[in-house]
């Protein structure tokens, strides 16, 4: 299945996305059904064999968009290349026997998007040159979308917002740099994604959102890149990382905007939102959720503590693992945690932060350390303990993964997609 698909998108000289939008499209027409992609954020293994048994379940597509953080030259976080991330997502697919379309993707390259950048204060020249030679493994590595996202600037003072003009020479300069390499390799071709959610520059609201897109029309046309155009324009449609209420109405006004340039609007932090079946409602492409999926692998750990915990209180373990204790102590020692602190709060002193702000910052920094060598050695050892007595860990941690991206696929209306593709 997903291999007649990725030929028929050949066939048809489009991309493997372009194609499975043009067909989502078309069906729309037919049926009046619409449809918004889901994509996963693949911040550990775990939720990379959850999210592909989910879509094994739900037989339907999976767009896994990763940022540099997790896959880079470097590893990132998840201690992949982008080769390996590949070879990875092909492996677990093949061992369920998947038949389900998988895209795989960069999500928000640009310079100072991948916080090593950013915190080494690379200078504008060695930010772009490093966010290139990303690209370039990505196109080797058989990528099918980049989402091309120059927003950020170092350079800036707090208070200032990037310019829209400068957000799209960059832009430009970035795809142009992409379709060079791919031309000249061979390589097959690719969709692109542009644009922000955030609100400290970019796309953040309407005058800026139709400067840049025609901006960008004109800025393609002229480098002879017009069959490059974005299939993807990410909009801030509401949601963030610390809200859940995506805002059906602006979602609807930038669809509309975007549709006239023959894009779709992508939303970013889809994570635990309250009315996911809004999403196609008003017209939306494609949705990010990752943070989610790092909380729900914490809950299913959580879970094998406290069974744990009531084996060894029952006198059926000689020791603990404490998997709880080491997780904490690991985000708390990588400082991590820091990225995400809000005004007022303190920045030396993780424990001077409230008991529900310490925990929140500990479930989304899980993601940052699940590659730890003693979180894995010790994870792997409960995992060992629990099987001898009987209990799928594996399955369980799982599980809690799995029942968040289910909901997704039903929400946004895709189960059993691969028959209509």
């Amino acid at each position: 299945m997903k291999r007649a698909i990725r030929d028929q998108a050949a066939a048809a000289n489009l991309p493997l996305l372009d194609y499975i939008l043009k067909r989502i499209k078309q069906l729309e027409a037919q049926t009046g059904i619409k449809r918004t992609l889901f994509a996963a954020c693949p911040n550990s293994l775990e939720v990379i064999r959850a999210t592909l048994r989910a879509a094994k379940r739900n037989h339907a597509p999976i767009k896994f968009a990763a940022t540099l953080n997790q896959v880079d030259t470097d590893r990132g976080y998840t201690g992949m290349t982008h080769q390996e991330f590949v070879i990875t997502i092909r492996d677990e697919a093949k061992r369920i026997n998947l038949q389900s379309p998988v895209i795989i993707a960069i999500d928000h390259g640009g310079p100072w998007l991948k916080d090593k950048h950013r915190l080494d204060k690379l200078p504008y020249v060695e930010a772009m040159a490093a966010v290139k030679r990303s690209f370039e493994a990505a196109i080797m590595a058989g990528f099918d979308l980049i989402h091309v996202d120059p927003t950020i600037d170092i350079t800036l003072d707090e208070d200032q917002s990037i310019e829209i003009d400068i957000v799209v020479r960059r832009t430009l300069e970035l795809i142009e740099h992409a379709e060079k390499f791919r031309r000249a390799g061979g390589f097959r071709k690719l969709s692109y994604e542009v644009g922000t959610e955030e609100v400290h520059g970019g796309l953040a609201d309407l005058s800026a959102f139709t400067r840049f897109l025609d901006g960008l029309k004109a800025g393609l046309s002229e480098r002879g890149l017009g069959d490059t155009w974005p299939c993807f324009v990410v909009g801030k449609v509401g949601t963030d990382l610390h809200t859940t209420t995506f805002d059906p109405v602006v979602a609807k006004q930038l669809a509309e905007i975007a549709a006239r340039y023959g894009s779709l609007i992508k939303g970013h932090y889809s994570d635990g939102v309250a009315n996911p079946e809004d999403y196609p409602l008003s017209g939306m492409g494609a949705a990010n959720v990752g943070p989610e999926f790092t909380e729900n692998e914490y809950d299913g750990l959580m879970e094998l503590d406290e069974i744990e915990h009531r084996l060894f209180a029952e006198g059926n373990l000689a020791r603990r693992m404490d998997i709880k204790k080491i997780l904490w102590q690991a985000v708390i020692a990588s400082g991590r945690w820091t990225k995400w602190l809000q005004p007022g709060e303190s920045r030396v002193d993780f424990h001077a932060l409230s008991p529900a702000r310490q925990t929140w910052l500990v479930k989304t920094g899980c993601r940052y350390i699940w590659e730890n060598p003693e979180v894995v050695a010790t994870r792997s050892r409960l995992y060992e303990s629990l099987d001898h007595h009987g209990i799928d860990a594996a399955s369980i941690v799982q599980s809690k993964i799995e029942h968040s991206i289910d909901r997704y696929y039903n929400k946004f209306n895709l189960i059993d997609l691969n028959d209509l593709l």
